[in-house]
């Protein structure tokens, strides 16, 4: 089952069609004294912030213009390590305004994190506010770096216009983890922001009206897209709060920013309804939850409803073409399922065996498969950074196969049926099992080492099985300290299983799928 054609409400352009994504987001028509970014702190949540439209387009001018005074050529790389204050956005699109490509990292990531992320995008520039790890080798030395006092005298430099940039140029590099064991750099267009258009009516149901309350981080991607690009885009206000959110808070967080629509992983929800006072009279502003990043549970939905009396609506996507599939109002909820294709998008289950002789052929409905999206989406990525084969290996004539697997019923709700490779999900983040292999495997006293996600109750976690190199003796205390040097905390094991032996195929591939707790 496949959407036969684009929604006419997402435009088409050609690759080298002027266009410029802050410009898009920025120059939505919103009045210039409306609020555009409201930054709540504390418990209570206190508003510290209120950017205007007016005074978000003067600041991100300015940083581009601040960018423009340091010489970098067009689409050049901008390595991010700030902070989750409002100066993260700002620098953001004021990159992409300037022409430039930025790279949003997690402030979890650690040194050695960083330094390959820097060594693989080629990055010329590194901005580094003090909160967060950076860089200790910067490759060939023609590496600037700019840290706090500079972030404010490029924050104060002469407005300038954006930057002439086309529709097929580079905007920003998103990393995840690789199959090699080293991260890999999702490179997106400056038309990435047109393939977010069908999310507003087929997982928002957001209007210009709206205050949307993210409960991530700035430099989480998930953030950026839903929680400021798309607000923006349409002329709504966005809400983002700093500092420490206890459960608890929420309910109080919610009703004191006047949130009409809330977006989070489902893991929150849960905390939530575990700590907190959740009635159908609390935030009656809030018409309803978005959800993504980690599979839904129909209970934990279940329970959301029956306590606040509003729907959650789940979202299925990845860092190479943001969501697709979702439920919304109007796509009803079917427990179990993500929801339906978004409208316009062309989606469809592929044959498992990629060298069939019909495996560009979608599948019924019922069938089994690899979901698969077709190259035409303009929210496609351009393409793995500097990996041309691993790049075409991921494209199946028109299809770009996701590595998701499932199927289709005969309403057009999607059922996701796991993974066809071994990849993780922890904390909503997409974690490869070889790169925390490679971690483990470091250690002087480790042989050999597999992990794969199990289930803590209602949660996945990380599960490490390794054998130790004979006579040796190593504590898990020494093994979670060794991995904290190298990941970012939510790639870490949190539970470690040693064997005399792991399970090997007959060409002596490790089979994690044979391992059990």
């Amino acid at each position: 089952m496949s959407q036969p054609s684009l929604s006419p409400t997402t435009p088409r352009l050609s690759a080298d069609a002027p266009f410029n994504l802050a410009r898009y987001c920025l120059d939505s028509g919103a009045d210039a004294g409306k609020p555009a970014l409201l930054v709540a702190e504390g418990p209570t949540g206190r508003i510290i912030e209120s950017w205007s439209y007016g005074e978000l387009r003067r600041a991100v001018a300015q940083v581009a213009g601040g960018f423009a005074s340091l010489g970098l050529g067009k689409g050049e790389r901008v390595l991010l390590r700030v902070g989750n204050t409002s100066t993260f956005p700002l620098l953001f699109f004021g990159a992409i305004a300037a022409g430039l490509a930025p790279i949003p990292t997690s402030t979890m990531l650690t040194s050695h994190e960083v330094d390959l992320i820097l060594a693989d995008s080629g990055a010329l520039l590194v901005i580094g506010d003090g909160s967060c790890s950076m860089p200790t080798a910067l490759p060939g030395g023609a590496v600037r770096v700019l840290r706090a006092a500079d972030i404010a005298r490029l924050c104060a430099g002469p407005a300038v216009d954006f930057a002439d940039t086309a529709a097929d140029d580079l905007a920003f590099l998103v990393y995840t983890s690789g199959t090699s064991g080293r991260p890999k750099g999702v490179a997106h267009a400056q038309r990435v922001v047109l393939g977010r258009i069908p999310m507003r009516e087929g997982w928002y149901g957001m209007t210009a009206s709206d205050r949307l309350f993210h409960a991530g981080a700035f430099n989480w991607t998930y953030t950026l897209g839903v929680g400021l690009m798309d607000p923006w885009a349409l002329g709504a206000t966005s809400i983002v709060h700093l500092g420490e959110r206890p459960p608890e808070a929420w309910p109080d967080l919610l009703e004191a920013t006047g949130a009409t629509l809330m977006a989070a992983v489902p893991g929150l929800y849960r905390r939530i309804l575990k700590y907190a006072d959740v009635t159908p009279h609390r935030f009656p502003t809030l018409r309803h939850g978005l959800t993504a990043g980690e599979a839904l549970k129909p209970t934990l939905h279940q329970e959301w409803l029956r306590a606040s009396g509003r729907p959650l609506y789940e979202a299925l996507g990845m860092s190479e073409i943001s969501t697709y599939v979702s439920s919304s109002p109007t796509v009803p909820t079917k427990p179990g399922s993500p929801g339906k294709p978004q409208a316009g998008r062309r989606i469809a289950i592929l044959p498992l065996d990629a060298d069939g002789a019909d495996a560009e052929q979608p599948l019924l409905f019922d069938a089994t498969g690899v979901i698969a999206v077709h190259r035409s989406d303009p929210g496609l990525m351009l393409g793995y950074w500097g990996l041309p084969q691993e790049t075409a290996a991921a494209m199946r004539g028109d299809w770009f196969v996701t590595g998701d697997v499932g199927h289709f019923d005969a309403g057009g709700y999607l059922w996701y049926d796991g993974r066809a490779d071994d990849q993780m999900n922890a904390f909503g983040y997409r974690v490869a099992p070889e790169e925390v292999e490679r971690a483990i495997v470091e250690h002087p006293a480790v042989s050999e080492a597999a992990v794969r996600e199990t289930r803590a109750g209602e949660v996945s976690v990380i599960t490490a099985f390794l054998v130790l190199q004979e006579g040796a003796e190593v504590s898990e205390a020494e093994l979670d300290a060794h991995v904290a040097s190298r990941l970012a905390d939510y790639k870490r094991p949190r539970a470690w299983v040693f064997l005399k032996e792991l399970p090997h195929t007959g060409s002596g591939k490790v089979m994690r799928r044979a391992l059990l707790r």
